[in-house]
Parts: structure tokens; C-alpha cells; sequence
């Protein structure tokens, strides 16, 4: 007897060969990826592009012409090749641009060993990543629309993938994804309004997310200022809850620079306060609210004096508002300012700060500002000493100063006497300290264009200035600006105003002119992307508070947005599925009932023929249920007369609705 028995080896199943891509499915997803990464022409690489279609157009030819996929070897050197040309482009393999070129480039590789439906689907996930890549660059109202396009057209990607051999052409799919697109936007439109919004974002971005975004930095030199105002890129924008303000009080207060090297203004660190900064008010107030562009910075813009914190945000001792994290999306804050007002005593660490000079530098300009202070020491006769240098003496304000070197102020004033506002800022600060008098440099914006359109202030980068503050006993910090005395037109008219030469200065910045019909068109495109800012880009955790208030539900928090969200969301289910329901049911009622009893009939395996009239058919039922003779011919010969004979009363309907319902198999 054996007491052991050789086991057989399990049988093993030849694994079953992966499906291959049909043509069309194919060439579809290759020019939707190919739309995907089109946005990314303007911000990436040069050589990407060209590189993206020869590999996309390489791959099509092979599916065209049958040709056999490259060896492996191939796609191993062509993958190497693409990342060492992003690594000696960017320095790195990490970050927004690296990221998002190797990704791209990366894709197109994914193309060359491309088969089946596996590869298939992997290419629409990376097809999906390259839209929402883009939106890392930008934001705006014409490529989300674009990038909704290639969405819907990834999708009919997908149905091609997954049912290639069902004989769909490429119109159904297409309809398919379109009534997909549009049921998801109720859905959307209720997670975005109802998702508990958090502070600052879910995770962390590259620290090169936001490179390129134009704005004011925390320093000064000469060239800075007017290097920015070649810029027509917009700032911000303001609405008034009453009346604009005249534009000699539209001075926007952004950094505030204490310290000076002989040549550069920056930013010195202030404690922050969590309370506004007590003043006092000496005229009416202004309320605004302002919607900021991204700009990668802290600060917010505001009139002076602000007399209010916008959420999440700290006043620094110069009346500097400081938001707890850069500026990276758009935000809308409110904000009360007034514009005559009266500050505080000087304390001690401002009167250092205000009075400190680099020892040796700028002599002459010394001198000068002694010989003002013994002729005059009073500060208001310093102040209007150093207005009319500027004002009588042979001072041009021009966007191309000639070139400064480290005696900066002293070049200025002594030698080329050509500046634009940083120029007049910084000579008028260090003259007021060389003089004795606390002073200080002001950088921000001055002016804004309105748009009757939507009744707003545009605030673009062209509007960026500088002035100074000093201190004056009994009036505390008296805002001067210098460039008035040599350009009083850039107060009261802007920079088109102020520039003898207008093609000096961005066409939105113009006024006035030929193509008057383009800024118009500009204007009114404007109009539209305030709205879009406001209620999309700016739709953050203060906003959305503020909106769902406004509809009624009073202070909301996070567990009712929730609890509504998921009603809300269940309650659209519920009706997409009855509408689905509803859908399938046959409008007539007598086809409606007669369906019924069919398919009660058919889950007990009696199933109708295509070719079986309805008496035929109830009598093959009454054969296999005679228990239910009479009740299965009143039901086929009534149908049968309501069907097929003449017009019927509505109590016959009824009864033949009774009769199915009480039918049960």
C-alpha cells in the first residue's frame, strides 16, 4: 500500500494575450494628449515641443503603416536623452517646471510601447495629470473653457479604449461624454459652493509654483520701479462701496523700506499686531474691497490709513498689512482706510531707524542737507527745501534714467538729475535724514484706471510707485511725494499723463489715442474676469462664509456645509436615478403595464419572443401557470384590444394598470 501519491502539477492556463489598441482608438488618444500638452509650449522648454510631436507623429506612422514598435533599448536611450535635457535645462529633476517637462516628455515616451488596453488607460491617467498641470501656469477664464474641452475629449478617449470593438463611431462616444460633462456640473457646482474651504492649501506646491508672477518686492534700487512699470499686467482691482476717491488720495501702501546701504531701500523686520494700529481719523471713510492678484508676497494693498485687519492678517508698526502666507491665488479682502488722519509720537526705535545713514556714502548730498538745516531747521522748511530743489532746478522724470553707481544719491542729484519715482523717493528720504528730519520710503501704487463697466479700479503693475513719509511734530507721518514736484500730472493723470513720450508707457495704461476700440474690447474682457476672480479664484474659506450668510443660513461651520453637501448631493441622486428610471419606462401607459407583466413573467424564466403576439404569448404562459388562467388572458386580451383596436375608454386603461399590478408570477 502507498502512503504517499505523487501530486500532479496544477494545470496552468496559457495566460490570455492583452487586446490590442485598434487604429482609431489610438490615433484619438494621441491627439488628445497631444491638446493636453499644448498649453505647455509658452512655459516649457523650446526644444519639448518639437520633441513631443516627432515621438506622437513617430507612433501614429507605426499604427498607420504596421510598422513594428522601436526595441526596448530604444525607448531606454530616448527616456535618458529627455531627462538629461531636463536636468541641463532646469538644473533639477524637481519642481513646477522640471515636474511638469518630464512629465510631458515623459508621456510622449509612454507612446512608443504603447499595445493594449492596459497601456491605453495608463496614457488617459497621464493625459488627465497633463490638464491639471496647466493649471499650475494659469487660471484663466479661457483656458479652464479650453482644458474643459480636452477633458470631455479624454473621455471619449476612454469609451474608444475600453468598448474599441463595439463598432461605436467616434459621434457616439462623443455624445456620451457630453451628457457626462454636463450631469457633473450640478455636482460640481454643489461641491465647490458646500466643500468646507481651509486656510492655505491641502498640500504643499514646489517652491517654483509661483516664480514669474510679477509685483512690488521687498527692496528698492534704481531701475526697479520703472523696470515694473513696463508691466500692463493687472495688480489688483478695487469696488467702492460709495464713491471712487479723487486720485490724489489713491495711494496704495504696500512695503514700507527703513534701510538703506548708499544704494538700495529694503525692508527691516517690524512685530506684527494682531489689532489695528490706533490713529486719529480727521475726515470721512473709505470701505473697499480689493481683489489681488497673485504675486508671491505677504503684503496686502490698502489706502491710507487702514483701520481694519482683513482675516488672517497683521499690521506691522508702519501701518503695513501682512497676510500670514504669500499671495498665490486670488484673494478678496475688505478694508476701511481713511485718508486724513493723524498719527502717533515717534518712539524711540523709529527715530534711529528714521534718521540711519551708511556712514561715507553720498557726501555731497550731506552737505546740502546741513547747509538746509542751517539756514532752517524747522522740518516743514527741510521738506519744502528739498520739493523745490526738485521743482525749480533742471530735474527730468523719464522710464530710462542713465545708469547710477554706488554714490547713488549724489550721481542723482548732482549729475544726471534724470530719475523716474524710485530716483526722487530715495533722494528726498536721504536728504530729509542727512537733514535731521525721520523719513522713510514708501513703495506700492498710485493711481487705477476705472472701468464703467463694472463700476471698479483697475490697478495694474504700470501704477507702481514710491514716495516717502516723514514725521512732522503734531501731525506724526505726513505722506510727501517728491515726484509731484518735478511730474505733478502722474498724481492726478497716471503715467500716461507724466511720460513725454507716450510709447514709453503699456498700451492698457494709455488714455486717449488711436485703437480706443481695443481697450474697450480690453475693458470689457476685464469686467468679466473681476466676476471670475471674485466668485472662482477668490472663493476661499472668509468668502464662502460670507456668501452662504448672505443667503440666509447665518453663521455656517463646517459640519452644516457638510451635512447640507451631502443632502444636497444625495437628493441629485436620487433624482438622476429616477430620471434613469423614468427614462426606460415607455411614455404610454397600456406599453407601460403590459412591460410590467412581461417582465414579472420573464424573471421566472418565460421570456417573450420578439415574433410572439401578446395572445400567443399569454397562452404559452397559461400553460406553464394554469393556476393563473383567467387573470393571464383578461390581461393579454385586454392589452390586445387596447393595443390593437379602436380608441378605448380611460377606465379600461386603469383596469388593465390593476390587473398587471396584481399579476404576480
Amino acid at each position: 500500500m502507498k502512503f504517499w501519491k505523487r501530486s500532479r502539477p496544477p494545470s496552468v492556463s496559457p495566460e490570455r494575450p492583452e487586446e490590442p489598441l485598434t487604429l482609431t482608438a489610438l490615433i484619438w488618444l494621441t491627439l488628445t494628449l497631444t491638446l493636453a500638452a499644448a498649453p505647455h509650449t509658452s512655459e516649457l522648454p523650446i526644444w519639448l515641443a518639437p520633441a513631443f510631436i516627432a515621438i506622437a507623429g513617430w507612433r501614429g506612422f507605426i499604427a498607420v503603416y504596421h510598422r513594428p514598435l522601436p526595441p526596448r533599448w530604444v525607448l531606454l536611450v530616448l527616456a535618458l536623452l529627455a531627462a538629461i535635457g531636463v536636468l541641463i535645462t532646469y538644473k533639477t529633476l524637481l519642481g513646477r517646471d522640471a515636474g511638469v517637462a518630464l512629465l510631458t516628455v515623459m508621456t510622449a515616451c509612454k507612446l512608443l510601447e504603447t499595445r493594449g488596453l492596459r497601456d491605453g488607460v495608463v496614457l488617459v491617467l497621464l493625459g488627465y495629470l497633463l490638464v491639471m498641470s496647466n493649471l499650475l501656469f494659469s487660471q484663466d477664464i479661457p483656458m479652464v473653457a479650453y482644458l474643459l474641452a480636452v477633458v470631455t475629449l479624454m473621455l471619449v478617449s476612454q469609451m474608444l479604449i475600453h468598448r474599441q470593438h463595439a463598432g461605436l463611431t467616434t459621434l457616439a462616444p462623443l455624445r456620451l461624454a457630453g451628457k457626462m460633462v454636463l450631469a457633473a456640473i450640478p455636482v460640481m457646482l454643489v461641491l465647490f459652493v458646500l466643500f468646507p474651504r481651509i486656510p492655505g492649501p491641502l498640500w504643499g506646491l514646489p517652491k517654483d509654483a509661483y516664480q514669474g508672477r510679477t509685483g512690488l518686492s521687498g527692496e528698492m534700487e534704481p531701475g526697479t520701479i520703472s523696470q515694473l512699470i513696463q508691466s500692463s499686467d493687472v495688480a489688483f482691482r478695487v469696488r467702492f462701496t460709495g464713491a471712487m476717491p479723487p486720485s490724489a488720495q489713491r495711494y496704495w501702501r504696500g512695503p514700507v523700506l527703513w534701510d538703506f546701504d548708499g544704494r538700495r531701500w529694503t525692508l527691516r523686520d517690524e512685530p506684527l499686531s494682531q489689532a489695528p494700529l490706533p490713529f486719529i481719523p480727521e475726515g470721512p471713510a473709505l470701505d473697499y474691497a480689493v481683489i489681488m492678484e497673485p504675486n508671491n508676497q505677504r503684503w496686502l494693498l490698502a489706502l491710507d490709513l487702514p483701520a481694519n485687519l482683513p482675516p488672517r492678517a497683521r499690521m506691522t508698526p508702519s501701518f503695513q498689512l501682512l497676510r500670514d502666507q504669500p499671495v498665490n491665488e486670488a484673494y478678496r479682502y475688505e478694508v476701511r482706510s481713511y485718508p486724513q488722519y493723524r498719527t502717533g509720537e515717534l518712539t524711540p526705535a523709529e527715530r534711529f531707524m528714521g534718521l540711519r545713514l551708511p556712514p561715507r556714502s553720498n557726501p555731497r548730498a550731506r552737505e546740502l542737507a546741513e547747509e538746509w538745516r542751517a539756514r532752517d531747521p524747522q522740518p516743514e522748511a527741510l521738506v519744502n527745501a528739498a520739493l523745490a530743489l526738485f521743482r525749480e532746478q533742471s530735474f527730468y522724470y523719464t522710464l530710462s534714467p542713465p545708469l547710477l553707481g554706488f554714490h547713488s544719491v549724489d550721481e542723482f542729484l548732482f549729475r544726471t538729475r534724470q530719475g523716474f519715482c524710485e530716483h526722487y523717493a530715495s533722494a528726498f528720504v536721504f536728504l530729509m535724514r542727512a537733514a535731521g528730519v525721520p523719513a522713510r520710503v514708501m513703495t506700492g501704487y498710485l493711481g487705477g484706471e476705472r472701468n464703467e463697466m463694472g463700476e471698479y479700479l483697475i490697478v495694474r503693475q504700470s501704477d507702481a510707485h514710491a514716495w516717502a513719509e516723514v514725521w512732522l511734530e503734531g501731525r506724526g507721518w505726513v505722506r510727501i511725494d517728491p515726484t509731484a514736484a518735478v511730474a505733478p500730472n502722474r498724481v492726478q493723470q497716471g503715467l500716461y499723463g507724466a511720460l513725454p513720450d507716450a510709447a514709453e508707457v503699456p498700451f492698457l495704461a494709455r488714455r486717449g489715442g488711436d485703437y480706443q476700440w481695443l481697450r474697450q474690447l480690453a475693458l470689457g474682457w476685464d469686467a468679466l474676469n473681476i466676476r471670475w476672480n471674485e466668485w472662482v479664484l477668490a472663493y476661499g474659506p472668509d468668502r464662502q462664509k460670507e456668501f452662504l450668510s448672505g443667503l440666509g443660513f447665518g453663521a455656517v461651520d463646517w459640519g452644516e456645509m457638510t451635512v447640507a453637501m451631502v443632502g444636497i448631493l444625495g437628493g441629485l441622486a436620487l433624482i438622476f436615478l429616477l430620471l434613469r428610471w423614468r427614462s426606460r419606462l415607455p411614455p404610454d401607459p397600456v406599453a407601460r403595464a403590459w412591460q410590467r407583466f412581461c417582465a414579472r413573467l420573464a424573471r421566472r424564466g418565460l421570456m417573450r419572443g420578439v415574433h410572439e403576439g401578446p395572445l400567443d404569448f399569454t397562452e404559452r404562459a397559461v400553460a406553464q401557470k394554469p393556476e393563473q388562467a383567467g387573470l393571464i388572458r383578461e390581461i393579454g386580451e385586454l392589452y390586445a384590444r387596447l393595443r390593437y383596436g379602436p380608441a378605448a375608454p380611460s377606465a379600461e386603461v386603469r383596469r388593465l394598470q390593476r390587473l398587471t399590478w396584481r399579476f404576480r408570477a
